[in-house]
């Protein structure tokens, strides 16, 4: 059931990515009206809490460049910023090696409780595995939300 679990989020991932391909710099940090995040926003989100959801709750370092949580963490908006956030590169690059360390760090540990349980609406999630499962759907959702923002800034 792991190497499923895996592979699924390495899908989940390549589609995150593919959604990007030809995304521009300008394009990345565009905020569509009556929204408050952008492209660029909505990667490093992902990022983010994969790194939380994956790493954090299993009492692992997560890898978290500097800024990163005031950028991205959860409630964060790019109208907020102070600081020059990543280029669209760097948050390519991160995602792209993130599945790999998570693989790499939790290939016999899913069923592992987690250091951190967390609830969320009706769900609880306990283990490393529930973490994953929810962070891919939680990643879905971001994917979606950047191709819709194609859509409307294109």
């Amino acid at each position: 059931m792991s190497e499923a679990i895996f592979n699924q989020l390495d899908f989940a991932r390549g589609a995150t990515i593919q959604s990007v391909e030809h995304v521009t710099e300008q394009e990345a940090d565009i905020i569509p009206e009556g929204f408050t995040n952008s492209i660029r926003w909505n990667l490093g989100h992902i990022y983010t809490v994969h790194e939380q959801f994956a790493f954090a709750t299993a009492g692992e370092q997560p890898h978290l460049p500097e800024g990163f949580m005031e950028w991205f963490a959860t409630g964060t908006k790019p109208a907020d910023w102070t600081t020059q956030p990543p280029a669209l590169s760097e948050l390519l690059e991160l995602l792209r090696g993130q599945t790999a360390r998570i693989r790499e760090t939790f290939a016999n540990r899913l069923d592992q409780s987690s250091a951190h349980p967390l609830t969320i609406g009706p769900l609880t999630f306990q283990t490393v595995g529930e973490f994953l499962s929810f962070s891919m759907y939680h990643e879905g959702m971001h994917t979606q939300i950047i191709k819709a923002y194609k859509k409307l800034i294109k």
